[in-house]
């Protein structure tokens, strides 16, 4: 069944459009706080249409992120009695407890590794601010974790980017449905 092939051409398209960059600037920023959907699927394509823009492109990930990372830090801050029952609801309070214990055991590194992870950042800035973090460490731990993956992410796809999207449209199908069989699983495996 080929739903991904659509999704990645669908992709393409948007990242071609004229106002790309302030899409992927707003998912990045959402991203860091409260949306679930990270901005590298909308980086990698957008570098893969526009390979010379890799480093902007990058740059302008990072520093949404980040931003948006400070608006979760703020939440944190001011708002964790609000969002304690919407992060039970979407299974999120196990992580902000875990997140919020490397808080106290390793500050800064704590939040460059959900940063440059796929741990999900913004249950790391909530808790940064509940946790009552230095604001220049969380800064400086989500610009270096933020931006290495986003670099990373945007290098590979702009020197990798030509010869490897022709195999990557041949499998998208078969990639997409193994990425998505392996979230089950590993859902499954934690809820255990």
């Amino acid at each position: 069944m080929k739903i991904f092939s659509p999704l990645y051409d669908k992709a393409l398209s948007w990242s071609r459009h004229p106002h790309a960059e302030r899409y992927l600037a707003g998912v990045s920023f959402a991203e860091s706080s409260f949306f679930p959907i990270p901005p590298d699927v909308l980086l990698a394509p957008m570098t893969l249409a526009q390979p010379p823009r890799w480093v902007r492109l990058a740059a302008i990930t990072t520093i949404t992120s980040v931003l948006g990372g400070l608006l979760g830090y703020l939440i944190g801050v001011l708002a964790l009695e609000a969002v304690t029952p919407l992060l039970h609801r979407v299974g999120y309070w196990q992580h902000f407890e875990t997140a919020a214990d490397w808080f106290g055991r390793y500050g800064f590194w704590a939040i460059f590794i959900a940063g440059f992870t796929p741990i999900p950042y913004k249950v790391f800035t909530i808790a940064a601010g509940a946790a009552h973090m230095g604001l220049l460490p969380f800064v400086l731990g989500s610009v270096v974790g933020r931006g290495m993956r986003f670099f990373l992410v945007a290098a590979l796809v702009r020197f990798g980017g030509a010869p490897i999207e022709q195999h990557i449209r041949r499998y998208i199908d078969v990639l997409g449905w193994a990425t998505l069989a392996l979230l089950v699983v590993a859902y499954a495996i934690w809820k255990l």
